[in-house]
């Protein structure tokens, strides 16, 4: 499963909401209830499923979802080196 499927299934989990698709594209303006303490919760599961680690200051630069999967992709390469 792919990062983004992946990060699908942890939003529809965090938002109780199974009609969620996300491209990278998608902002929190797109999900309803994606305020500051959902935005904790994402990041708590995004770290439980992928075993990386955020700071405040990285999370607070993502604009969407893509540099969500860009951060992840990294990390998880950066793990594997």
């Amino acid at each position: 499963m792919d990062i983004l499927k992946k990060l699908e299934v942890i939003f529809r989990d965090v938002f109780d909401d199974e009609d969620i698709i996300l491209t990278n594209e998608t902002t929190a303006n797109d999900i309803k209830d994606w305020d500051s303490l959902a935005q904790i919760n994402l990041i708590v599961a995004i770290r439980r499923e992928f075993q990386i680690n955020f700071d405040l200051e990285e999370v607070s630069k993502y604009k969407n979802v893509g540099d969500i999967i860009g951060a992840i992709d990294k990390k998880i390469n950066l793990a594997n080196n």
